[in-house]
């Protein structure tokens, strides 16, 4: 088997298997009702997710924390903050 073949039959099965775990909440969820507290908990967790993709490329440069008006990054990133408020 080459390279190029086990490549896209590992895509393929990443892709299907990511695809299934999604789903399988969606079904679950639909079918159970959640306890207030576990709703209210699921709430937070995309802020989070996305603060921590998003802070490490604005606040890291080259290993180290850069706050500081050199950081075109943070720059940016407080700038879009600014616009989508």
């Amino acid at each position: 088997m080459s390279n190029t073949t086990l490549l896209w039959i590992t895509l393929i099965a990443a892709g299907l298997i990511t695809y299934a775990f999604r789903l399988s909440f969606i079904l679950l969820l639909g079918r159970i009702q959640l306890s207030p507290l576990v709703q209210r908990a699921l709430r937070f967790v995309p802020p989070a997710a996305l603060t921590a993709i998003i802070f490490p490329e604005l606040l890291i440069r080259d290993g180290e924390l850069a706050i500081g008006p050199n950081n075109p990054r943070l720059l940016a990133g407080l700038f879009a903050i600014v616009v989508a408020w």
